[in-house]
C-alpha cells in the first residue's frame, strides 16, 4: 500500500464502499469503481505534472537569478553557505575547543551559546541538493559569470 499524501485515496476507499452499497450488482459496482479510479488516476496525474511545471519555473528563476551581475540577487545562495558552513564549524569544531581550554583556566565561566542546528541542517541540506545542479553544469562545463 502507498502512502496517500493528498488524502485522496481515502476518499476514494470510501466512494468505494458507498458504491458497494448503493449498487447490489457486483458488475455494475465494479464499472463505478474502475470509473472512480480512472477519475483518481487522472487527478494524481495532473498533480505530478503540476509540481514538474513549478518545479520547472523555480529552475527557470534560479537561472536568472543565478546570472545576475548584482551581488544583492545573486550574492544570497553563496552568503547563505559560508554562514551555514560557519555555524557548523563553530558548533562541532571550535566552540568545544574553545570550552575545553577554557574550563582548563577558568572552570566557572558561564557555558558559550549552541546553535540551533536543525534549522540549519535542513537549510544546508537544501542548498546542498541545489549544489548538485551546479556539480551537474560544471561537468557540462556551462561557464558561470
Amino acid at each position: 500500500m502507498g502512502f496517500d499524501i493528498t488524502g485522496l485515496g481515502s476518499i476514494f476507499d470510501f466512494g468505494s464502499k458507498i458504491i458497494d452499497k448503493i449498487f447490489p450488482d457486483k458488475t455494475v459496482a465494479e464499472q463505478a469503481k474502475l470509473e472512480m479510479f480512472k477519475l483518481q488516476q487522472a487527478g494524481e496525474l495532473q498533480s505530478i505534472q503540476n509540481e514538474f511545471e513549478l518545479m520547472k519555473k523555480q529552475i527557470e528563476v534560479n537561472a536568472v537569478e543565478a546570472s545576475s551581475t548584482s551581488l544583492f540577487v545573486s550574492g544570497w545562495r553563496p552568503f547563505v553557505g559560508w554562514v551555514c558552513g560557519f555555524a557548523f564549524a563553530y558548533n562541532y569544531v571550535f566552540m568545544p575547543f574553545i570550552v575545553w581550554a577554557v574550563m582548563c583556566f577558568k572552570p566557572d565561566v558561564p557555558a558559550m551559546p549552541t546553535l540551533d542546528m536543525g534549522e540549519l541542517t535542513t537549510l544546508l541540506f537544501g542548498m546542498l541538493g541545489l549544489g548538485v545542479m551546479r556539480t551537474y553544469e560544471k561537468k557540462n562545463q556551462v561557464a558561470a559569470k
